[in-house]
């Protein structure tokens, strides 16, 4: 069974969003026409408390984009985004979301941040999607959405190595770009299995 996932196609990820993501709306009307045709529909949510530690915010002189060590490894500090049940963290109007099975938050836990949509960033902590796709008998999956280089990636790596089959829609999908992170997010993947498109 053949799943889709639609990662973080939120507004504060969007033109005029706090953390945009430059062209992030071109991909909504043809994500949802892709919806169609797969037999599950998942779609994630990044769901910070306010005051979550990965915002810059958060630390005393940081600028947003710097990066800092986190007891679980590197972590970069953004500007506040998605706060829980603001504006900015709701999916862009267009988005079909009626046709979602399965709405998967992350980054809700306010010491941890969650790129994937598997695990937490420690790599361990797991989200409870894994299981949702075994149960549900789903063995390949097909990710877009928002951003390539970050949320994207990270999900897309994690699935490969839980042994999903796994295919990046790179046409449906926008990137941040930061110091080369899309080209290192492209190596990355292509090295742990996934298809990209």
């Amino acid at each position: 069974m053949h799943g889709l996932v639609v990662i973080d196609v939120q507004n504060d990820f969007c033109p005029g969003g706090a953390l945009a993501v430059s062209g992030g709306d071109e991909i909504v009307q043809p994500i949802n026409a892709l919806m169609t045709q797969f037999e599950a529909v998942i779609l994630t949510q990044d769901w910070h408390p306010a005051g979550h530690s990965s915002f810059a915010s958060q630390h005393q002189g940081a600028a947003p984009f710097s990066v800092t060590q986190m007891p679980y490894g590197a972590q970069v500090l953004w500007p506040d985004h998605c706060v829980q049940g603001s504006p900015g963290a709701g999916f862009h109007m267009e988005l079909e979301t009626d046709r979602a099975d399965l709405i998967i938050r992350k980054g809700f836990r306010p010491e941890i941040d969650s790129y994937s949509a598997f695990f937490e960033n420690d790599h361990k902590t797991p989200t409870g999607l894994e299981g949702y796709l075994r149960t549900r008998g789903i063995t390949s999956l097909t990710l877009v959405g928002l951003a390539t280089d970050f949320c994207v990636n990270f999900s897309a790596v994690d699935a490969a190595n839980l042994g999903f089959d796994v295919t990046v829609r790179q046409d449906l999908c926008r990137a941040i770009d930061m110091d080369g992170s899309l080209s290192a997010a492209r190596e990355g993947m292509a090295k742990a299995g996934v298809r990209l498109l």
